[in-house]
């Protein structure tokens, strides 16, 4: 199942946190060779997890992470902003209506379905949150999950070619998109819808309650 999670709700989750950073430390440092931090723990996190962001988490049927986003306001301190401005020609992102998506993870054994799941997550916080559009980095891997997610992102700006390419995208989802990665999810709408409701209630418009 999908839960959105504030950061400072993490404590509430243990197993599902624990798996989820270490997780990321399995995707981003093992199998990718990211140049990222992982603690004593096993854990990769970074400076934006200290900034309350929300997390839609995909839980597994024993607890753990199966897969996850991190999402931040571009009203706030962003990846985009902060590190890859020269892929956009030196400009940032800044405006209510668009968010950042990042630490798009998987674990490695979860099921294919998982990806449009997050992806349909993402769809259910545009819906909810009067967000117009998700900005992120991805790497040349990610073209063809997206591809199959049926979920591409306009490419704003890139550097490098073939495997080693980087570029940032910018996201909509129209509501025919967002059937079809239903389906590739193997959620209905319906179901997709309640669990949101589960997380924020049914307010038409809410308010990303970040720190700082």
């Amino acid at each position: 199942m999908l839960r959105y999670i504030y950061a400072d709700q993490l404590t509430q989750y243990p197993k599902l946190a624990k798996t989820m950073f270490r997780d990321r430390a399995d995707q981003f440092k093992t199998r990718l060779g990211w140049d990222v931090s992982v603690d004593g723990a096993g854990f990769e996190r970074d400076e934006y997890d200290a900034m309350n962001p929300l997390y839609v988490i995909w839980e597994m049927p024993d607890g753990t992470h199966g897969g996850s986003m991190r999402f931040l306001p571009t009203t706030e301190q962003t990846m985009v902003n902060d590190h890859f401005t020269h892929l956009m020609g030196g400009g940032t992102i800044t405006s209510p209506a668009i968010w950042e998506c990042t630490r798009f993870c998987l674990n490695r054994d979860a099921p294919s379905r998982v990806a449009a799941a997050l992806m349909l997550g993402g769809g259910e916080i545009m819906n909810g949150f009067g967000v117009r559009h998700f900005v992120g980095v991805f790497d040349a891997r990610m073209v063809r999950i997206y591809r199959m997610i049926g979920s591409s992102p306009e490419v704003l700006g890139s550097e490098g070619k073939g495997r080693d390419a980087i570029s940032i995208g910018l996201w909509e989802f129209a509501p025919e998109a967002q059937a079809k990665v239903a389906t590739r999810a193997g959620v209905s709408l319906e179901l997709s819808r309640l669990w949101f409701e589960r997380a924020f209630g049914q307010a038409s418009q809410r308010t990303l309650a970040c720190a700082g």
